[in-house]
């Protein structure tokens, strides 16, 4: 089990900000925005764990402000849930400038070397929304590898310039023929997860463990869940969502955690009538941090998105 990250980084002077940027319509003039890749590294280990860790910079780097994106996944799955989902990891704001998106995030295809990249914001077109905006570049990678096979590969030149292109913000009702149509994702809120873990010890199994809590919120349409823990199969632990609108009763969602890889996978359903479901399912690396006090850690998130699928 990788051990949530202790809070060793701090940001200093930044400033996040309500912006009047413009929702998405899905067309030729929805609103685009310009990233750069700074740095990027990808470390894997045969039989064992690949990590991946991108610097991106939103605008100019002028701006004074940087994402610092990492995920860990098993070499094998090269980027890939064993379920055919792609893995998306948040991306940790830092630098001193400010920042107009809520959640950043990332994924990468490793067997093809792309990346793709994935914003929230609030949105001014409609009132209390916010928008979603992504883009994909393919990396350009100088690799090497040991006499075992693990691999070690920097990105070349200078970096890479992204552009991200916004989407509906909502769907117009939560009927079910909207909802099959639209890209499905969500974005995490209020995560929490306290666990009891001796310093210095060998174990790596908790002593004690709450399982996670969050917020979800479906960014296709005005879904939102309050989830917590119901159980817990040795490491893997499952959890239920409360539908925050009673009147909204045809659609669930669930979660499972898996502790030792930091693996979260989200699932909604909608029973849209006798003889018509629809099923969303995502996955994301959970990158917490910690604060400890004595054996007790009590780990938090930002928010994170996780999607679907690439788009």
């Amino acid at each position: 089990m990788r051990t949530d990250i202790l809070v060793l980084t701090t940001v200093l002077g930044a400033t996040q900000v309500r912006g009047d940027r413009a929702c998405g319509n899905n067309t030729d003039t929805s609103p685009t925005y310009q990233w750069r890749i700074g740095a990027g590294r990808y470390d894997g280990v045969v039989n064992g764990t690949a990590t991946v860790a991108l610097s991106i910079v939103p605008g100019t780097s002028a701006m004074g402000t940087f994402f610092e994106c990492v995920a860990e996944w098993p070499e094998s799955w090269a980027g890939w849930y064993e379920d055919g989902n792609i893995i998306w990891s948040d991306c940790i704001w830092a630098g001193n400038g400010q920042t107009y998106d809520t959640a950043v995030s990332f994924a990468t295809d490793w067997k093809n070397h792309t990346v793709y990249i994935s914003h929230t914001f609030a949105c001014s077109d409609i009132k209390g929304s916010d928008a979603l905006a992504t883009g994909s570049i393919q990396l350009d990678m100088d690799c090497t590898s040991s006499t075992e096979g693990d691999e070690s590969c920097m990105l070349k030149g200078s970096g890479l310039a992204v552009t991200t292109k916004g989407g509906l913000a909502h769907a117009e009702t939560d009927a079910c023929a909207d909802t099959s149509q639209s890209y499905q994702s969500w974005q995490l809120e209020n995560w929490q997860r306290q666990y009891e873990l001796i310093p210095g010890s060998s174990s790596v199994t908790p002593e004690s463990d709450t399982g996670p809590s969050f917020t979800l919120r479906n960014m296709a349409n005005k879904d939102v869940f309050d989830c917590s823990t119901s159980g817990n199969r040795d490491s893997t632990f499952d959890g239920t969502c409360q539908s925050a609108s009673e009147e909204n009763s045809t659609t669930t969602a669930e979660f499972i955690f898996d502790s030792q890889l930091d693996i979260l996978t989200i699932t909604q359903h909608w029973n849209c009538s006798d003889s018509s479901s629809l099923d969303a399912t995502g996955i994301g690396y959970v990158q917490a941090t910690c604060d400890r006090e004595g054996n007790i850690l009590s780990c938090s998130s930002d928010p994170l998105w996780i999607g679907t699928k690439t788009m």
